[in-house]
């Protein structure tokens, strides 16, 4: 069989804040012009949000730009920030600390960003968008030396890599430009960033795992617009992380806990420093006789000004947390993500109407005039601060804060995730508590309520360049990690016993949170996308 093929003038992979801010945009913009452009925004989740896991308190700036009578309009920011607590962590007590001017949420809510992005896709489609969920893009498609759009993944391939008798075709979806709005550690954005040598000027990406739960919580221990973030137990001072509890409408409150992935030790879990957090006298009150709602992962752009990439190649542009404008110290990325898809739809937009324009020309440098570079330059220090541990980032932050103001004459740098972690038999184990039901979990029971569901019969999503490297360098020198680092259980050693270990993935299980693909230390582990509508499927987070 053959594909089809679709043509468009604009494609955007990915239906996330800076996908669809870019497709309102264009939108916008061809109204203004009484000019007519085709856009399509293709998303890999079963439905609009189904993919979208954030904290999230959102800074509705870029939204005001965006759509400014949001409000008249329903957007689902229903819970203004109230009070701002920060509390440093010891293994029994909560200590009050000033709150940091950049964790100043006056002004911002407390929201479901899969919600905000559900509310915006109707935004979308009543512009015009055609929006196809359930479409995974796995191949970009060249023409020239030029992208000409993406292909999504053919349906019906067996696990043996044969077709099966409901197999599909993908489908091409070609334009003049495509956008690529895959979130951090995008697969196709990976393919990009290497074959047009996007990165050769800028400093690796780093990243930190988010681990989110959603509970409804007993009353009397609900404080709507209430925003708590942590530092210190149960981590050691040595890796960077912290948590968030946000308290919504509806006696619910977001909590979640995100490590950075420099973490040295490979016996360190994620997921179970994040169910021992919960059981700390100051936050276990909270969720006690409460209920669990949904359960999920992902991974975070923290690399910052440094690790923007370049933007733009032949045919197409990066955008979003694709390229990295999250601001770390702020935790938000949503807004800064939304201004560059606007600005992306404003160069594209410009290009359209030029034959000749072969990429979005003037796309970097309108983000370097914008708010979103501001920002992300003053804050450009707080993060790599963190590398000599908790007590001197936590000062050095104090520093470049209130001395220097975010104008410091230095730029720290980053350093690649993957290669941080030292052999298992340098570190301490990490005896981590049996989960007691009640306010931590296991992971399986974790799983099955983040709704994830893969079709069993197709092949698996994580691929393994060399098989062999899972046991010659991650079990030998790591205690294979990635059964740790995984939130998911994904990834298991089996056959120990009869003296013939091998890994065994579980990708049934995958919340696509790309924590291994980013983590693994010889980089053997490849994320890519299943079949359209597989992996989680969250509600409201």
């Amino acid at each position: 069989m053959t594909r089809e093929r679709m043509e468009y003038d604009v494609v955007v992979v990915g239906a996330g804040p800076s996908g669809l801010a870019a497709a309102i945009r264009l939108k916008q913009l061809a109204g203004e012009a009484g000019r007519e452009i085709s856009v399509c925004v293709i998303e890999k989740g079963s439905e609009v949000g189904a993919h979208i896991l954030s904290g999230a308190v959102i800074e509705p700036r870029a939204l005001n730009e965006l759509i400014p009578d949001w409000k008249e309009k329903g957007a689902p920011l229903n819970t203004p920030a109230a009070e701002d607590r920060f509390l440093l962590l010891t293994k029994n007590k909560a200590f009050r600390l000033p709150t940091p001017p950049q964790m100043n949420n006056h002004g911002n809510y407390i929201v479901s960003l899969g919600n905000v992005v559900r509310w915006l896709a109707t935004q979308a489609e009543g512009a015009g968008v055609e929006i196809y969920p359930g479409f995974a893009a796995s191949e970009v498609l060249y023409e020239d030396g030029r992208v000409v759009g993406v292909a999504t993944g053919d349906q019906g391939i067996g696990k043996d890599g044969q077709k099966t008798q409901s197999y599909t075709p993908g489908v091409e979806l070609r334009a003049r430009f495509t956008l690529f709005a895959e979130g951090a550690r995008g697969s196709l954005t990976k393919t990009l960033v290497q074959r047009f040598g996007l990165r050769d000027d800028a400093e690796p990406q780093t990243y930190g795992i988010g681990i989110k739960e959603l509970w409804e919580v007993d009353p009397s221990q609900h404080h709507q617009g209430r925003i708590v973030h942590t530092v210190g137990w149960p981590l050691d001072s040595a890796t960077y992380g912290g948590s968030f509890l946000y308290h919504l409408e509806n006696n619910q409150v977001a909590v979640g806990f995100v490590i950075g992935l420099d973490y040295e030790n490979p016996h360190l879990s994620p997921f179970e420093e994040f169910q021992r957090f919960k059981t700390h006298p100051a936050i276990r009150p909270t969720f006690e006789g409460g209920r669990r709602i949904s359960y999920g992962a992902r991974a975070i752009n923290e690399g910052g000004f440094q690790s923007i990439p370049k933007l733009t190649f032949p045919g197409g542009a990066l955008i979003g947390c694709g390229a990295g404008f999250l601001n770390v110290p702020k935790i938000k990325g949503s807004h800064t993500a939304m201004k560059s898809g606007m600005l992306a739809a404003e160069a594209t937009f410009a290009a359209l109407a030029d034959p000749a324009a072969a990429e979005p020309v003037g796309y970097r440098e309108s983000l370097e005039k914008s708010w979103v570079w501001e920002e992300l330059k003053a804050v450009r220090n707080i993060r790599p601060g963190f590398s000599g541990g908790m007590w001197i980032g936590l000062a050095h932050a104090a520093l470049d804060t209130y001395l220097f103001r975010g104008k410091a004459p230095w730029t720290l740098h980053h350093h690649a995730d993957h290669e941080s972690l030292k052999p298992a038999d340098h570190c301490l184990p990490i005896a981590y508590p049996k989960p007691d039901g009640n306010v931590s979990f296991d992971r399986l029971s974790s799983v099955f309520i983040s709704n994830t569901n893969h079709k069993e019969n197709q092949p698996a999503h994580l691929k393994l360049a060399d098989p062999g490297l899972a046991i010659s360098v991650n079990l030998a020198l790591y205690d294979a990690p990635e059964q740790r680092y995984c939130p998911a259980g994904v990834y298991e050693i089996v056959g120990r016993e009869s003296g013939e270990p091998r890994l065994q993935i579980n990708a049934q299980n995958c919340v696509h949170c790309k924590t291994c693909d980013i983590k693994d230390p010889s980089q053997n582990i490849n994320w890519v996308v299943p079949e359209g509508g597989g992996g989680p499927n969250y509600p409201n987070m």
